[in-house]
């Protein structure tokens, strides 16, 4: 049985997509390639990885026990290139990290530039996720650090406080609430709101806290970036809820302004959370990411 390493990278990317289509493109390889290789994995083995349907394929009892140990096998090969990476110049390091929308959009991008700017010989792959999906594929191994909301849970994670990140409500200036000091999501959810474009994490945090409450939430238009966002909202198109540190960049220039909201869920952290061991270079990315983190609040075991 020889098994290559991207052989292993695909099948756990298969499995974490459910789907030969996305774990093909998320290899960076074609769908005919990956499905060769799939097949030449359960020729070797003589026995079916993957349960194919109509709706994706999921992972036969054999597929399990490979994706474990494809997983344990990845992670010990990141170890060694990191610690052989101080002996030679060859070795190229890889960090996966998942994180959420404020996260990408907000925080993580200064750090990363910095941290790549400095390591020209690492690449980070960089995805974005609901928290409590962070949380699950880092207690399973499938990523290297996650950044996500402390709502999450993070029972067996390594965490540290990574930034405050309240949520706001952000009106139009010449909104009815616009001089108003605070509100309860319960109180807008029948007005007409601006938001992320569906699938995104931060939409999906503030929709389930509105069903919760027995609301569904009415989005007028959805688009890609908080700054596109608290422009629509600033032209008066609708009401939106972000992150304070968008609505305080954006807002002026938008013609918005911030309502703090009651709800409790709308006071959190980001916190960053790593697996148990990191290769060397993995390390360092942490260290950048917390030059300017708050004072932890303990949450966790620090990295």
């Amino acid at each position: 049985m020889r098994f290559d390493l991207t052989d292993l990278r695909l099948f756990l990317n298969v499995q974490e997509t459910g789907s030969i289509t996305a774990g093909a493109r998320r290899s960076h390889m074609t769908l005919a390639s990956a499905s060769e290789r799939v097949r030449g994995m359960e020729d070797t083995l003589g026995v079916p990885l993957l349960l194919r349907g109509p709706r994706g394929v999921e992972p036969t009892p054999a597929g399990r026990t490979l994706g474990h140990h494809a997983r344990v096998g990845l992670a010990q090969m990141d170890r060694m290139r990191g610690e052989l990476d101080h002996y030679g110049q060859g070795l190229k390091g890889h960090v996966r990290v998942l994180c959420n929308t404020a996260a990408l959009s907000e925080y993580l991008p200064p750090v990363l530039g910095a941290f790549l700017k400095d390591h020209p010989r690492v690449s980070v792959d960089l995805e974005e996720r609901l928290s409590h999906e962070i949380a699950d594929a880092l207690r399973a191994g499938a990523c290297d650090i996650g950044v996500l909301a402390d709502s999450a849970d993070l029972h067996g994670l390594r965490t540290v406080t990574f930034r405050h990140d309240p949520l706001t409500l952000i009106v139009p200036a010449d909104h009815p609430l616009a001089g108003s000091q605070e509100v309860g999501l319960a109180d807008v959810a029948d007005q007409e709101f601006v938001g992320l474009v569906e699938g995104s994490a931060l939409q999906e945090h503030i929709a389930h806290h509105a069903r919760r409450g027995g609301k569904a939430l009415s989005y007028r238009v959805r688009l890609r970036s908080f700054d596109a966002v608290c422009r629509m909202v600033g032209q008066g198109v609708g009401i939106a809820i972000v992150p304070r540190v968008a609505a305080v960049r954006c807002g002026r220039a938008a013609g918005v302004r911030r309502v703090a909201l009651a709800d409790g869920w709308a006071s959190r952290d980001l916190v960053l959370c790593v697996r148990e061991t990191l290769p060397a270079y993995a390390a360092e990315l942490v260290e950048y990411a917390l030059r300017d983190a708050p004072v932890s609040k303990g949450t966790g075991r620090a990295p």
